[in-house]
């Protein structure tokens, strides 16, 4: 679908993004024709939102978990047709009057007699509005009422015994539908289903009974193990048979003499006897009845035939062609069996759980023979005669949340006008997070750390997963949960695993959190500053560290050696060995080196020096910002160019929203995401701290000062020995560095 062409949207640039107008009824009546490509989601669950559960579960009207776009139309459509301007939906207020609903269609009239039968049964006949909690209450009430209007009758209280146990039977026969309290029931469609096919199955036991019993009142059971008994036996005069056309598979056919059955726990496994034969083959021999039979069938052959012995004229033994005639005798009953009808199938919220021949010939004729199909019928009839039925509550419900509700989420559907305007949460935003003196608005319920964080850091967000614990009330188990928070503002210099917080949920509860896996990415300008100075800080302290532990070892060990070549000597009786004198002629390199050294150093100085006196007044800030500059650019630079692609939609995606746009988050939204710790405006400091150490500070800036004052004094009046020592450095800066020829007149060195 497209963009209508004819009709012209309003769209508002706000954080970046294009912010779709819907506040006028045309806008909200014209919804349907906005190309999706347009909208902020393409779909969100509809769980685990800090939004009214039960709107989400009306607009959810597939019951999948998930909110799409067909299904945020619908609910739009819905109520553009049941208001008089659905411009009121942008006000979002709790209670909606009556007098927007509009009567010009026969749904908003029904809407409307139910919204006044619902005032006055809560006793509010005066009342122009009504709220949330009012429909909730009604729905309370009227689905604890045996007559609601849905219907349906379930197991109520307030049903005499012969009706529950009539419904009860329905529900095991025929299944049951759900009332308007979700509990099971049969409406009079169920009923009458239920009714038809007992009648059936009574006009199949009578012709049942009219056909040709050969064993009477056992025919019944003797069919039954007929049934289960003409495999076996078929089967051995089958193998009888074979043993008389071939004498030699007379083995084959029967059980091998070295067969001993397995046995578990001392007891032969029955299923294995089972196919074995049922009695011992040979050929033309007739089946004994109650001689060598296979213990797993002993007991239903000798059954069968002992019901069947009047057609057997008292045999003991029969074969295959009195087995044959034997079967004859029940073929009418066989054939009235097989008119048997079908059970009846129904579409239904709760399947059968039994047949109709389950309950029993005598049930069935006992319910057929009654008044329950007229009395649940009365019933029905008063259930549709209620006052305040449960479709009207329904739908008075849907209007009353839409009225509240609707709206919101189109501001986190269609855009993502609540996010950006920070006049209240988000959907998404499910409490506030507090750590490292910051507290951080953007938190999100996580249910997979690592698969979250692996898409979530896309984002270009600063992110820090905590698993957050708290006793539940009443002195229940500990309850634990994971979230994440998005960093930014500050710094991340102390953000790392183990450290804790408070996350406070929107819901008002409040979990100890513990910092378990930080996403790193920058957070902000003035950090990426900083940071250069802070590492070459950090890198001068571990690398004096260093140096201090290795002279502290050196001379440990010195010292050591030393203790031992005395003790060493004292066991001996020798005295120490002398320690070796100094030697000039040897140290002659190292202070040649030294000098060397010292020469450059004061080359490098002079240059320094005579740089830096050739320069303005005006040029020495300059010279310092260049410093400052190329030191924290390119770590501003980086920073810049990470933080201006910081964007919502990878951490959205990860908690299973389907973004249709980047949702990014720049610098000043940024700042107003994570609040860091700071003095209120009004608030007063003092600054006489009795835990400070007393300062020598002013004494030496003091002292400094004179001592600067002093000299500077001095050189005012007397610049000539500057100039000269400063022309004397100049001069010999070639010499010292060895570099330059002889002066005319001096000898070379």
């Amino acid at each position: 679908m497209t963009t209508s062409s004819e009709y012209i949207w309003k769209f508002h640039r706000i954080g970046g993004i294009d912010q779709l107008s819907l506040q006028t009824a045309s806008e909200l009546r014209h919804l349907e024709e906005l190309d999706p490509k347009l909208w902020a989601v393409l779909s969100c669950p509809s769980a685990g939102l800090e939004f009214d559960a039960r709107t989400l579960a009306l607009v959810d009207t597939d019951k999948d978990g998930r909110i799409r776009i067909p299904e945020v139309k619908a609910a739009v459509a819905w109520a553009c047709e049941r208001l008089h301007d659905p411009a009121v939906l942008a006000e979002s207020r709790p209670a909606m009057p009556l007098t927007r609903i509009n009567t010009e269609t026969q749904e908003g009239k029904r809407i409307l007699a139910a919204a006044k039968a619902i005032l006055q049964d809560l006793g509010k006949d005066d009342a122009e509005e009504l709220s949330q909690d009012d429909v909730s209450q009604a729905a309370a009430k009227a689905a604890g009422h045996l007559f609601n209007g849905d219907g349906i009758l379930p197991l109520h209280p307030d049903l005499d015994k012969d009706m529950l146990d009539f419904i009860r039977d329905a529900l095991a026969v025929i299944g049951g539908v759900a009332d308007a309290d979700g509990e099971p029931g049969i409406n009079q469609e169920l009923a009458d289903t239920f009714l038809e096919s007992l009648q059936a199955l009574q006009v199949w036991y009578d012709d049942l009974a009219k056909a040709s019993a050969p064993l009477g009142d056992n025919t019944s059971e003797a069919w039954a193990l007929l049934i289960k008994l003409k495999p076996k036996i078929d089967d051995y005069f089958l193998r009888c048979d074979l043993a008389s056309y071939a004498p030699q598979a007379k083995a084959v056919l029967n059980i091998d003499d070295t067969f001993v059955p397995p046995q578990e726990n001392g007891i032969v496994e029955k299923e294995l006897l089972t196919t074995l034969p049922l009695s011992r083959i040979e050929g033309g021999r007739p089946l004994h009845i109650n001689d060598g039979l296979n213990p797993a069938w002993r007991n239903d052959v000798t059954r069968f035939f002992e019901l069947a012995r009047p057609l057997l004229h008292n045999a003991v033994t029969v074969s295959r062609e009195e087995w044959l005639a034997l079967q004859k005798h029940f073929a009418a009953f066989s054939a009235a069996l097989a008119l048997k009808p079908k059970p009846a199938t129904v579409q239904t919220d709760f399947p059968p759980t039994a047949t109709p021949e389950s309950l029993g010939e005598a049930r069935i004729r006992e319910i057929l023979s009654s008044d329950f199909a007229a009395r649940f019928a009365e019933l029905i009839r008063q259930d549709a005669e209620a006052p305040t039925d449960s479709a009207g509550i329904a739908a008075v419900e849907r209007l009353v949340l839409y009225h509240a509700h609707l709206h919101r989420l189109l501001m986190n559907f269609v855009s993502m006008f609540d996010f950006y305007s920070l006049r209240r949460e988000a959907a998404f935003q499910s409490g506030v997070l507090y750590l490292d003196g910051r507290s951080c608005k953007l938190c999100l319920p996580v249910a997979d750390l690592e698969k979250h964080a692996a898409l979530a850091a896309h984002s270009q967000l600063c992110l820090v997963y905590c698993r957050c614990r708290r006793k539940a009330e009443q002195g229940g188990a500990e309850e634990e949960t994971l979230m994440v928070a998005a960093m930014t503002a500050g710094d991340s210099d102390l953000l790392m695993e183990g450290r804790n917080g408070v996350y406070a949920e929107n819901t008002g509860k409040n979990w100890e959190a513990s910092v378990v896996k930080v996403v790193s990415n920058p957070i902000s300008l003035r950090q990426a500053l900083w940071d250069p100075y802070k590492r070459l800080g950090r890198m001068i302290t571990t690398q004096l560290g260093k140096f201090a532990s290795a002279k502290q070892e050196e001379q440990i060990e010195t010292v050591g050696k030393k203790i031992a070549a005395v003790s060493s000597a004292a066991i001996s009786g020798q005295p120490p060995a002398a320690s070796p004198s100094f030697d000039i002629g040897k140290s002659v390199g190292i202070f040649a080196a030294i000098g060397l050294a010292i020469g450059a150093i004061g080359t490098a100085a002079a240059s320094i020096a005579r740089a830096l006196f050739s320069l303005s007044w005006w040029q020495f800030p300059l010279l310092f910002l260049g410093a400052f500059l190329l030191i924290s650019g390119p770590s501003l630079l980086l920073a810049w160019l990470k933080l201006r692609k910081r964007t919502l939609g990878p951490l959205l995606e990860a908690s299973g929203w389907a973004v249709n746009s980047l949702v990014p988050i720049n610098f000043t939204l940024g700042t107003r995401l994570t609040a860091v710790a700071t003095l209120p405006p009004n608030a007063k400091r003092s600054y006489s701290d009795p835990l400070k150490p007393p300062s020598k500070a002013p004494w030496y800036i003091l002292i400094a000062a004179i001592l600067i004052g002093a000299a500077a004094t001095w050189l005012w009046f007397n610049p000539g020995p500057v100039k000269e020592i400063v022309n004397a450095v100049t001069a010999e800066v070639p010499a010292a560095s060895g570099g330059g020829a002889a002066a005319p007149g001096q000898a070379a060195p």
